[in-house]
């Protein structure tokens, strides 16, 4: 995939929390706001999403718990 350089304006507040996240982490900046943007993106529309599906969830999880119930 070809990586595309990009200009967006970020509070200097906010970009100094970024910064101050990369350094702990060892990340580039633009690595870091990638990751952030493809976990939000798959978040938005992934599996589990729907209420059903979450109620759903909880029902599995609630039976591996306790597999007498």
């Amino acid at each position: 995939m070809t990586a595309k350089r990009v200009l967006i304006s970020i509070d200097e507040r906010l970009l100094a929390r970024i910064d101050q996240a990369c350094a702990r982490n060892g990340f580039k900046r633009s690595t870091y706001l990638a990751q952030l943007a493809e976990r939000d993106l798959h978040a938005a529309g992934g599996p589990g999403t729907t209420p059903t599906a979450r109620s759903a969830l909880a029902a599995l999880d609630a039976l591996l718990r306790d597999p007498t119930s």
